[in-house]
């Protein structure tokens, strides 16, 4: 059975959320931009309309949120006060407890992403490390494991490009994961991921280590202004065909994109490669190819952004990206973040998609870090 101290944080909690997320001036912010919408030649304009809906199911999102969780609050106190009068049980307010706890703490996560970039859906890679097979399907079991987790928060995802491996498991693969907040919570994946099992591509039957590496970026729209230099890029042709027979394009429907970057700062120029084959359409491919070449552009920015943020913060702990992250560790149970200690046993889970104890972590320790 809670305790009355329980309530009182729960209470407080509530009302330190109604303070951070100024739930006054949203629902002003909300009535101007809902009259907005209301004006005669609203759609004349699609783009923009779209534009404006979105703005406005943002706010409202925000609101409601906080809603939920002040109603889930007041019924945890009103139960409470009942089971003093026997006309609940123990396990009912419990279980009210449970529900309001998990509520608040959503949205306080949610609360510290106030990055623009952190609003974005992302644009998530796989690449496989040294060692053949066992890590080609380590890179597949990852990009399982990614799939269980959109699919568990209702993202969209889309494959944008898959490299099947040599024997089992893939090479490299390029997902789009598309709903609200994907790259602030999917950002904490940046980095190593380290596998440790018995692996069953070994006759020896023993213990191998594999590595994966995971890239994440946010994924650009039409509403983010990117440059891109027109005069840099070139393109390749290819059949994106797959095991053959009748599902073999006859045609170069695959798009491979080259683009000679220039680096601002330094003038050093490296050639950014993006290869495409979600549609049988060559155009919808080059079109998909330039989004994630803009995205790729914008997190460079972005990327140099955090950079010069770190000079300045720096007495801080740094967020090391692409450093080994987590180890997977099979035989023993466990799964451990190496940035901030948080670990768990169920391996099962983990691999399911469940990985929001390891986002959470991730983000209680940098996310104001990154955001002040």
């Amino acid at each position: 059975m809670i305790t009355s101290d329980q309530l009182k944080d729960a209470q407080d909690r509530v009302a330190a959320l109604y303070k951070y997320l100024d739930i006054d001036a949203k629902t002003m912010q909300l009535e101007e931009e809902q009259l907005r919408t209301q004006d005669p030649g609203f759609w004349d304009d699609a783009k923009r309309a779209e534009e404006q809906m979105k703005k406005v199911k943002g706010i409202e999102k925000w609101i409601e949120g906080y809603k939920h969780v002040k109603t889930l609050v007041d019924e945890l106190a009103l139960a409470f006060d009942f089971y003093k009068e026997e006309m609940v049980t123990e396990e009912e307010v419990d279980d009210n407890y449970s529900k309001c706890m998990e509520a608040i703490e959503e949205l306080e996560l949610r609360n510290m992403l106030r990055q623009e970039e952190d609003q974005m859906s992302c644009v998530l890679k796989i690449n496989s490390g040294a060692g053949g097979t066992e890590s080609q399907d380590w890179a597949s079991m990852l990009m399982r494991m990614y799939m269980r987790y959109a699919e568990a928060h209702d993202y969209k995802c889309n494959i944008s490009h898959l490299q099947d491996g040599d024997e089992a498991g893939i090479k490299t693969v390029t997902m789009e994961i598309e709903g609200d907040s994907a790259y602030g919570y999917l950002k904490s994946e940046n980095g190593v991921h380290r596998l440790v099992r018995v692996s069953p591509y070994n006759a020896q039957g023993k213990r191998m280590t594999s590595f994966a590496s995971v890239f994440v970026t946010p994924l650009v729209d039409d509403t983010i202004e990117v440059y891109v230099d027109p005069s840099k890029i070139s393109w390749d042709l290819f059949r994106s065909g797959g095991a053959g027979g009748q599902n073999v394009n006859k045609v170069e429907t695959g798009v491979r994109l080259r683009y000679q970057y220039t680096d601002p700062d330094t003038g050093e120029t490296e050639e950014i490669l993006i290869e495409n084959t979600e549609s049988r359409k060559q155009l919808e491919n080059r079109e998909n190819a330039m989004r994630l070449l803009r995205s790729q552009l914008y997190d460079r920015a972005l990327q140099k952004r955090k950079a010069e943020q770190a000079k300045i913060e720096a007495g801080k702990k740094k967020i090391e990206w692409g450093s080994q992250i987590r180890s997977y560790v099979f035989d023993d149970r466990r799964v451990k973040d190496h940035r901030t200690g948080f670990q768990t046993s169920d391996v099962n889970g983990v691999m399911d998609g469940k990985i929001d104890g390891f986002i959470k972590a991730y983000l209680m320790e940098f996310a104001d870090k990154g955001n002040e």
